[in-house]
């Protein structure tokens, strides 16, 4: 691992962007429109809208240099107006065949659209992480950046030359990244999990040091003096940021190594036993089945048969976007 915490857990998770779309509209208009991954980055390139999930309550108008996080699984509309009846936006986008989606004789708006596929084995990690609908607002330092990259991203997708495709898939893939380092400047944001602890400065040495090092026989003394405080203040105060007790976080940052591992590597079971901290191949077998419900063996035969069937997510975008 990189030994940077945020890149190692993205890493594990496999986050990357699978489609970048864009609507360029002119007022009135309204779309339903719905993601093809996990998670989708809404943004306002030029101008503003309004974007309603209604599944989440949630109802924001967003500004330029704005960007919403959406849960995949949630239907969202955007528009000029909240009150218009929206159209079918996929069948528009299905008409067009194109990645830009153009509504209008002068359009005064750009909505980019970014689809973030997670590896099945962490979709929960993510995801619970973030609420279903997050508003990150423009901010000072991080608009530089976000700009450049959004002026890419669009750049990319207009062009529609030779590698266009990818390189605007990679452009979204770091955006994800600068909406997540936004997330991480304010840790009340989100509910308990890692990214909050991971945006806690007083905290996020010891979830460095433990995936770091995750082979070492941490406890909870040794934890607490990587971040200079009592044990049970430390207990106490990395319990309410990430959700579960220190120890407990690092028998599920593990049991992720080894599901990576199973599913990728050809490494012994013994071996990733011994690597993780576990002083024999039975007591990690029994801590990776009570945690995942499977046995190491059988967890990567299954994750061996469903990357030979090559099921997933990416499989439902509609190739003429992506």
């Amino acid at each position: 691992m990189s030994g940077d915490p945020l890149s190692d857990a993205l890493a594990l998770i496999d986050a990357h962007c699978v489609l970048a779309r864009a609507v360029l509209a002119g007022h009135p208009w309204s779309l339903t429109l719905r993601a093809y991954a996990p998670l989708m980055l809404v943004v306002p390139a030029r101008g503003e809208f309004w974007l309603t999930v209604p599944g989440s309550g949630k109802q924001l108008l967003l500004a330029e240099g704005d960007i919403a996080v959406v849960h995949g699984d949630l239907e969202q509309v955007m528009s000029s107006r909240p009150d218009l009846e929206p159209e079918d936006g996929e069948e528009l986008f299905r008409r067009q065949g194109r990645a830009a989606l153009e509504l209008g004789d002068s359009p005064d708006v750009t909505v980019l659209g970014c689809h973030i596929a997670l590896d099945r084995n962490g979709e929960d990690l993510l995801l619970a992480a973030l609420p279903p609908v997050t508003h990150i607002r423009a901010q000072d330092g991080q608009a530089p950046v976000l700009h450049w990259l959004l002026d890419r991203l669009l750049a990319e997708m207009s062009a529609e030359g030779n590698g266009s495709a990818f390189a605007a898939r990679q452009y979204a893939g770091l955006l994800f990244v600068e909406v997540l380092r936004g997330f991480l400047a304010d840790p009340s944001a989100g509910p308990p999990s890692w990214l909050r602890v991971l945006a806690t400065p007083a905290l996020a040495p010891a979830a460095h040091a433990m995936q770091a090092d995750p082979g070492r026989a941490w406890t909870l003394e040794h934890l607490a003096r990587t971040v200079a405080m009592s044990r049970s203040t430390f207990a106490e105060r990395f319990r309410e940021a990430a959700g579960v007790p220190p120890l407990t976080y690092l028998l599920h940052w593990r049991m992720r190594l080894a599901e990576r591992a199973l599913r990728e590597d050809d490494v012994t079971i013994a071996s990733l036993s011994h690597s993780l901290g576990y002083a024999t191949e039975s007591s990690f077998s029994h801590a990776f089945k009570r945690t995942l419900g499977l046995s190491p063996g059988q967890f990567r035969e299954r994750a061996r048969a469903e990357m030979t069937d090559d099921a997933g997510p990416v499989t439902r975008a509609p190739s003429s976007t992506g």
